[in-house]
């Protein structure tokens, strides 16, 4: 479903030796497949998840995204119009701060991304609101996120990133501030979530506990990504 291929990136900082933070990353990911890419701040992980996402732009390399070559020969294949339009239908994000729009409710959050592609208010939340019930929320639709647990914003959060049902989930460090049986409670809920609806998730952490609940484990460390240790199991 995502090819990337020999993608490097790195920053020139004025002043100093230019700084390698992505050397030659191969990774490929499977339709459904959950994929958990651990390693310490810093190692780079938010950066692969930027490039994947067309966020940031490589210094070289392939990526390949649903059969289409999205960036090639130091160039996105598509313009910046194009990406944001493609963004909008095939990818969700999720981030460690849930960035809820705090004066809209969890259904208003929630129906954003498809009421924003289409400008169709009642049919996006009717979409939010089986979603938000399907994640739990459905107590929840009219409080806003101030009115939440850390617990359930992620889960909104996670909510808006399915709305226009994406092939790819990108989260990172979506555990980032829930304690650990909050933590443990939302990898099991995107476990589900990627199985039942056929929906890819690669999450970026800094904690080897949670790739228990992935399919596959990978380490990224000083800009290489390599199979987890004996430490990373799988499901």
């Amino acid at each position: 479903m995502l090819e990337a291929t020999n993608l490097d990136k790195s920053y020139s900082i004025p002043g100093r030796q230019k700084l390698e933070i992505l050397r030659g990353i191969n990774l490929s990911i499977g339709e459904g497949e959950m994929v958990t890419v651990i390693g310490a701040s810093g190692s780079g992980k938010t950066t692969l998840l930027n490039l994947l996402g067309t966020l940031d732009t490589p210094d070289s390399g392939e990526i390949v995204f649903d059969g289409e070559v999205l960036f090639r020969n130091k160039k996105y294949a598509l313009s910046q119009k194009e990406l944001a339009k493609f963004r909008n239908r095939k990818i969700g994000f999720v981030f460690q701060f849930h960035h809820l729009l705090s004066d809209f409710s969890a259904l208003e959050n929630v129906a954003m991304p498809e009421f924003i592609a289409t400008g169709k208010l009642p049919p996006a939340k009717q979409r939010a609101a089986g979603l938000l019930k399907e994640l739990g929320l459905g107590e929840r639709f009219d409080h806003l996120p101030s009115e939440l647990s850390g617990g359930e914003q992620q889960r909104v959060a996670i909510a808006r990133a399915l709305m226009n049902n994406p092939k790819l989930v990108l989260a990172d460090e979506p555990s980032g501030n829930l304690d650990s049986k909050n933590s443990r409670m939302l990898y099991e809920l995107m476990a589900g979530l990627s199985k039942e609806r056929k929906t890819s998730f690669v999450i970026v952490t800094h904690n080897d506990e949670y790739a228990s609940h992935s399919d596959r484990c990978l380490h990224m460390q000083d800009g290489i990504l390599k199979q987890c240790g004996p430490q990373g199991t799988h499901r």
